[in-house]
């Protein structure tokens, strides 16, 4: 009969606290498999003893839970390192600072067991395995040694009686059949489940795919940590965050750049910049517990569309709405400069109140008293109203990761959003419709409708006089709305910027009055012909535009998609647009 050789580890150490020297033995890294991540997605990671630098690991500092924030937070030094098998065992010594006993103690009594490290990596190699991406230091030294109550490696802690030396120490040597090494490995297999609280179903598929024990160990660590839904404890020095919404945005914001949204990526953004679509999908799903291990592709999307799952819905929306608000703002229409902007909490008639000026202090009377006034009111009403078109991202966009299509037609739905605000704005300067004083906008009762003329000099005198003429609403007072824009269609642009030019003059009389001192916007969806000139709107504004305070601009929202294969969003904006006060605005009709 053919037999094998096994080897188990049986004997015990006692307890290795030594009071005297303030001294303790630890087991600090072991082969164990330890959950980690990279750009790439999760991975197993494994330090190998035999790759360890320990040319300067005498005088290392021992450390509370890995905190450096104060000198208190320093329990002691390392003595010595060395490898033992597999494993790499220190010596600690431990302070005799009064501030460091309640840990002496606890390490005396056995409360405090748990040890991690510090390390750094000067380079990896990688191998796939059943149990995924397994990468193991080419070499890698020491930086801290800490004392924890969870550490990363399970195997690694101090050593006391009931513990065992690693499983390469061979301690005796026993010839058994290849029915018994199978039913040792059925027997280990379902103690490793049981001690980790899995179901028994774990250890029958393990057994029925042949796992040894270290393919075991992996897989039931790797089902251990998704039940948690909890990234471990990361014991290297390298900066992590793995906070659900920390990904999420960084993972939008480098989705939204390959979209082709605008700006350079910060620094927290680039490992997930060559991370595509299903990348991003399989990693929402593997950090909310579901594993991918088998999945098509269809399947990994259809998964991790599903928003009860994953984030991954949401790292596409985020990410399409920093595209379309990008494109949006570079398409809005310069009437907007023109206005007022306002948020409204609900979508009913909102009334705008101007009051009237007070007129002017009167001389006090000599029996002291002071004569009150009233001052005009008026008010001009808006509402809002809602504006949405609709995208699907389809399987077939996903899986062929064609982010180009999908920034196309989410840059379209800025453009829409933006275009749509524009014919708003447009539609409400050249309705001309009629205040709450049953008079339109421009009208000539009101003097603001200037001369037929393209744009000149003479044109903007007159309008300028008009406007720093222009009384309030007591009919009284003169405001002096002092022009600040000029608003010309396309067919205007070349004449306006010849008339708002600053030039070097040869003779006084070739002296242009308004060179530099107002300012050109361009509508092109002005009617041709027609311009006009405005006050500053901070000043005086004519105009107002308004969002629903909890939705300023355009927005992106997922929908539910039962028909449709894909995930499917909408585009959607509450918006709307009124008159102030006709005071601030001058007409110049066509010629």
């Amino acid at each position: 009969m053919t037999t094998d050789t096994l080897t188990r580890a049986a004997p015990t150490r006692p307890n290795t606290w030594d009071a005297d020297t303030r001294t303790v033995s630890a087991v600090i890294a072991t082969p164990s498999p330890v959950r980690r991540r990279d750009a790439r997605g999760p991975f197993l990671e494994i330090l190998t003893a035999d790759t360890l630098d320990l040319s300067a690991s005498q005088g290392l500092p021992v450390l509370d839970s890995h905190r450096t924030a104060s000198v208190r937070d320093q329990l002691g030094r390392v003595r010595s390192i060395a490898s033992e098998g597999e494993a790499v065992i220190a010596v600690l010594e431990i302070t005799s600072a009064e501030d460091a006993a309640p840990v002496v103690q606890r390490i005396a009594d056995g409360t405090v067991t748990g040890v991690s490290i510090g390390y750094r990596v000067a380079g990896w190699t990688e191998k796939q395995t059943p149990a995924g991406r397994v990468k193991s230091p080419t070499a890698w030294t020491i930086t801290e040694v800490t004392l924890t109550s969870n550490p990363a490696d399970p195997s690694a802690r101090l050593r006391h009686k009931e513990e065992s030396p690693m499983p390469d120490d061979i301690l005796e040597t026993e010839t058994v059949s290849p029915e018994a090494a199978e039913q040792t490995r059925r027997t280990d297999i379902r103690a490793l489940v049981r001690s980790a609280n899995l179901d028994a179903q774990v250890a029958d598929d393990l057994i029925d795919a042949g796992a040894d024990i270290t393919r075991a160990k992996a897989e039931i660590f790797d089902a251990v940590q998704d039940r948690r839904r909890a990234a471990p404890i990361i014991r290297s020095h390298a900066p992590a965050n793995d906070d659900p919404a920390t990904i999420t945005r960084r993972q939008s914001d480098a989705l939204a750049f390959r979209m082709g949204a605008g700006g350079d990526p910060a620094d927290d953004v680039r490992p997930f910049l060559n991370l595509s679509l299903r990348d991003m999908a399989v990693d929402a799903l593997t950090r909310s517990g579901v594993s991918t291990r088998g999945m098509s592709a269809d399947e990994v999307f259809t998964r991790a569309g599903e928003h009860t799952t994953s984030d991954f819905p949401l790292t596409v929306s985020n990410a399409m709405g920093k595209v379309a608000l990008d494109t949006y703002r570079a398409a809005e229409s310069p009437l907007k400069a023109l206005c007022r902007q306002r948020t409204l909490p609900n979508f009913k008639d909102s009334t705008s109140i101007r009051l009237g000026e007070m007129g002017r202090l009167e001389e006090l009377a000599e029996s002291g008293e002071i004569t009150h006034t009233s001052r005009a009111e008026n008010g001009e009403t808006m509402r809002l109203k809602t504006f949405a078109r609709g995208v699907t991202v389809s399987r077939k966009l996903m899986i062929d990761d064609d982010l180009g299509l999908l920034g196309d037609m989410t840059a379209a739905l800025g453009e829409a959003a933006a275009q749509t605000e524009a014919d708003i704005l447009v539609d409400l300067l050249t309705g001309n419709p009629d205040l709450s004083d049953g008079t339109a906008v421009f009208d000539a009762s009101r003097d603001n409708i200037g001369t037929a003329s393209a744009p000149d000099v003479d044109a903007l005198t007159e309008a300028r006089l008009a406007m720093r003429t222009r009384k309030g609403l007591d009919g009284k007072t003169i405001i002096a709305a002092a022009p600040r824009y000029v608003l010309v269609g396309a067919d205007l642009e070349t004449e306006a910027e010849r008339v708002l030019a600053s030039i070097q003059p040869s003779t006084t009389g070739d002296v242009n009055p308004f060179g530099g001192k107002l300012t050109l916007l361009v509508e092109p969806r002005l009617p041709v012909g027609t311009w006009y000139v405005f006050a500053d709107p901070a000043r005086l504004a004519a105009m107002q535009y308004a969002y629903l305070s909890s939705a300023q601009g355009v927005q992106i929202q997922r929908t539910e998609a039962w028909d449709t294969l894909g995930m499917k969003y909408r585009a959607f904006l509450d918006f709307g647009a009124g008159w102030l006060d006709w005071r601030g605005a001058h007409q110049i009709p066509a010629v």
